[in-house]
């Protein structure tokens, strides 16, 4: 069995979990900016993630860990991870192999663009 080197608790102490104990993960394309998915980390998702440099997630359907790809063959090849100003949330940037989303497209985001109203900023910089 591996062992799973433990968080540093320098970046553990900085994260503010869900109460069941995690953290959003953003997932986003390395060299495009393209956002890929939303994923969910506990600290031993982000350790894994950090020390193999492969995207590494909790299922919460599942009740289990899965590393982007180990089935699929869509691997996360992680270039940077983040986090935000709050503590609440991770960036994650991968070079992505293939589709990020399970039903195959690109991206999570690809299927339903939602109608919304385009707000547009004055020359003061306020928005309309």
């Amino acid at each position: 069995m591996t062992t799973v080197p433990a968080l540093d608790p320098a970046v553990a102490a900085r994260l503010k979990r869900t109460p069941d104990g995690l953290v959003p993960a953003i997932v986003q394309q390395h060299d495009t900016g393209e956002v890929l998915m939303l994923g969910w980390m506990d600290d031993e998702a982000l350790a894994r993630t950090l020390t193999t440099g492969r995207a590494t997630y909790w299922s919460r359907s599942r009740g289990e860990y899965w590393v982007k790809g180990e089935t699929s063959g869509h691997r996360q090849w992680v270039t940077e991870v983040r986090l935000d100003c709050d503590g609440d949330t991770l960036l994650v940037k991968v070079d992505q192999e293939g589709a990020a989303c399970h039903t195959g497209d690109r991206t999570c985001f690809d299927a339903d663009l939602l109608p919304a109203r385009a707000a547009h900023s004055t020359a003061s910089g306020a928005a309309e």
